[in-house]
């Protein structure tokens, strides 16, 4: 008597292997692979070797093969080889400003926010949500305001211009011009001298000529003051004392509330305060300041420009013109 040995009938979970084996794609030197195919997809395969299954069953299988539903994590960022030699460099030139009593400021442009009835982010306690336009479209809204901050390392103390035109160099050295002419801000023991820190790119991007021209017009010649520019490695903007010390704690402040005039934005600036003494100014830049102007080769020329040896891209001196005659 001849026996028929019968078939044995693969497991759900095997086939599933077996449907994704030639939709799987990744990275053969490390062990990452992601499913190509849509659930919808592996369930009508499935159907197709007589299981009855659907997607969210299909969706339990795959997290028992070790697959799970991921988005792109942003947790890299380029490490260029001079970033640690740089954060040495700051890290002693602020101590010895701060030492001589000389003015350390952290400066950068906080995110551009739509001035109107909009959307802001966050949530707030309240008895019912506020109702905002449906859209965020520019022109639905007021305007747009463009912060620039100014933190002062010494005092502890905040100043933000709200711009209501272009980001651009002529901006970013206008504010901290405006912050330095202040009669009632801070004084400090030493004022012959100024350090800057600030980002790599934006307005004071450190390749900008036109960044370093404007310093030199309207800090360095026009108070008569030596103005030292550190920049902080590329993707290394967190690192920048404003962004936790100030833009963090202005963001809290209206978080979940519209901002529906310049006016208001000013105020919710003006209210930000912390339990360690943080005090914040703002004021309203209505000038129009126009991007894309180009730098004459003359004014290059003409800088008081001195590199640092250590990174001479991120770290320069501008010094007043001497005047002769």
């Amino acid at each position: 008597m001849v026996v028929k040995q019968l078939k044995k009938t693969p497991s759900i979970t095997t086939a599933l292997q077996e449907v994704i084996d030639d939709d799987i794609a990744g990275d053969p030197m490390v062990d990452h692979k992601w499913v190509r195919r849509s659930l919808q997809y592996l369930a009508q395969a499935l159907v197709k070797r007589r299981f009855r299954i659907g997607p969210t069953t299909v969706r339990r299988l795959l997290k028992k093969l070790n697959y799970r539903l991921f988005g792109n994590c942003q947790s890299l960022t380029p490490r260029h080889p001079d970033r640690d030699k740089q954060f040495r460099f700051i890290r002693r030139v602020k101590k010895l400003f701060l030492t001589a009593g000389w003015p350390v400021i952290s400066v950068d442009t906080k995110k551009k926010e739509l001035i109107g009835n909009v959307k802001n982010a966050g949530r707030i306690w309240e008895q019912a949500p506020t109702l905002v336009n449906a859209h965020d479209f520019l022109s639905e809204a007021m305007g747009r305001a463009t912060p620039y901050g100014i933190y002062d390392l010494v005092h502890q103390q905040g100043s933000v211009y709200v711009g209501t035109s272009y980001d651009t160099p002529e901006f970013a050295a206008y504010a901290i011009a405006q912050w330095w002419a202040d009669p009632d801000r801070p004084r400090f023991a030493r004022e012959d001298k100024l350090l800057i820190l600030c980002d790599a790119g934006g307005s004071n991007n450190c390749r900008y000529w036109r960044w370093k021209i404007e310093v030199q017009k309207q800090l360095a010649d026009a108070f008569g003051i030596e103005v030292m520019i550190c920049h902080y490695p590329t993707g290394a903007s967190k690192w920048n004392p404003i962004e936790h010390r100030l833009f963090s704690e202005i963001s809290k402040n209206w978080a979940g509330k519209p901002l529906r005039s310049f006016q208001t934005t000013l105020n919710y600036i003006r209210d930000t305060t912390t339990e360690t003494g943080l005090k914040v100014q703002a004021c309203l830049v209505e000038r129009v300041f126009d991007k894309g102007i180009k730098y004459d080769p003359d004014e290059r020329d003409n800088l008081n420009l001195q590199r640092c040896r250590t990174c001479p891209t991120w770290n320069y001196i501008l010094q007043p013109q001497v005047c002769s005659g």
